[in-house]
């Protein structure tokens, strides 16, 4: 007798195990196989959430079928602590494996409503919208001009919501002191900025940024980011440039990035300086000049003057040989590389050409023709605007 209850329990426990084993591999095909997803959703993770919470969340969307699936896919993977909080867009059929990697891997949220507050040359804007997950595009829900516009009731209730993301975008061109007297009027953020950072040495980017973080720490990455890139171009460097230091990269770079906001011709107006360092001509660009007068502190605003032009100051290529004493605003990557490798040219002229970019020219007679079609449509459109 004993010996039929043993083995009709050994019978049991083979059976036991034998469907232990297929509800195993079932959950985990469940875990790694394509989720039911069939349009993609922002999945909102709130600080202090858990697992549980999220699981549940996303098993009422329709993100996943099953939350205790879930849930024993990221405790197996040891992710169950390393919850992170923000908003993160689920992709369709995106499986569980997946969206556990996705919101315990942290970074930038990648969906949900942000702030995003742009340093430009001309003005600081800020603007508050929100991606549509649906079309993976954003919807601009408020936008003013940081110290001139009315603060719109939008920006204020999304600000001091605990699940927006902020970013401060750095546009390339401006200048050290353009960048601090933003950040310092920025309410998110809190500290100062003791002294205004050598112009140059800040990196234009899109920095994620969270409440309460210090201006003095952000301008720390700042000039992290910018020291990596400079050290990059001038690893890059051509072999017969005629640049003799990093530091006069990065100042060549600068004039190369207020000079032309067209990236195809970024190399092009490069080859124009190093062909005139080359010939031992003066650089003559009012870029230059203009920095001379304003130091980087705002706008100039105005043309130049016949006696600007003329003065001998430190700036002024129109007067100096070579290159300024100092960068004259942040230049972007893509101007660093293009004065680390500019094209082989025959250029020593150029001026705009009504279209954004630029007229080339060898000869100085080329050259006058070309400015005489930039004054013509220069009086054009000042007729048009009369």
């Amino acid at each position: 007798m004993w010996r039929h209850v043993a083995a009709n329990a050994l019978t049991f426990l083979m059976v036991g195990l034998f469907l232990l084993g297929g509800l195993i591999m079932w959950g985990k095909a469940e875990y790694d196989s394509p989720g039911p997803l069939s349009q993609a959703i922002c999945v909102q993770v709130k600080s202090g959430s858990n697992m549980r919470r999220v699981s549940n969340d996303l098993a009422e969307q329709g993100a996943v079928s099953s939350a205790a699936i879930f849930r024993i896919g990221a405790d197996y993977e040891d992710k169950t602590q390393q919850l992170k909080a923000g908003s993160f867009l689920v992709e369709p059929e995106a499986s569980m494996q997946e969206i556990v990697d996705r919101i315990t891997r942290g970074g930038a949220s990648t969906c949900g409503t942000e702030i995003v507050y742009r340093i430009g040359v001309n003005r600081v804007s800020v603007q508050v919208r929100e991606l549509d997950p649906a079309t993976n595009r954003f919807a601009e829900r408020a936008t003013f001009t940081q110290g001139v516009d009315e603060i719109p009731p939008e920006y204020i209730d999304t600000r001091d919501q605990d699940d927006v993301r902020f970013r401060i975008a750095v546009a390339e061109g401006v200048t050290s002191w353009q960048v601090v007297d933003a950040i310092s009027g920025i309410d998110i953020m809190e500290g100062t900025v003791a002294a205004t950072p050598a112009e140059g040495s800040l990196a234009p980017d899109s920095y994620e940024v969270r409440k309460g973080d210090d201006r003095a720490a952000l301008i720390a990455r700042m000039t992290a980011a910018q020291e990596t890139l400079l050290a990059a171009a001038w690893e890059a460097r051509a072999d017969d440039l005629p640049i003799e230091s990093p530091e006069d990269l990065l100042t060549l770079a600068s004039i190369i990035e207020k000079e032309t906001g067209v990236s195809d011709e970024r190399r092009q107006v490069a080859s124009v300086f190093v062909n005139r360092i080359n010939q031992g001509m003066r650089l003559q660009t009012d870029p230059t000049v203009i920095y001379g007068i304003t130091r980087g502190e705002g706008v100039l605003g105005r043309g130049l003057r016949r006696s600007e032009l003329r003065a001998e100051t430190e700036y002024n290529t129109y007067v100096i040989p070579g290159l300024p004493p100092t960068p004259i605003a942040n230049p972007g990557r893509a101007s660093l590389m293009a004065a680390a490798q500019p094209d082989e040219t025959p250029y020593i002229f150029f001026v705009a050409d009504g279209t954004g970019g630029h007229a080339f020219a060898v000869t100085l007679a080329e050259h006058n023709r070309n400015v005489a079609a930039w004054r013509q449509i220069e009086a054009e459109r000042a007729a048009q605007s009369d």
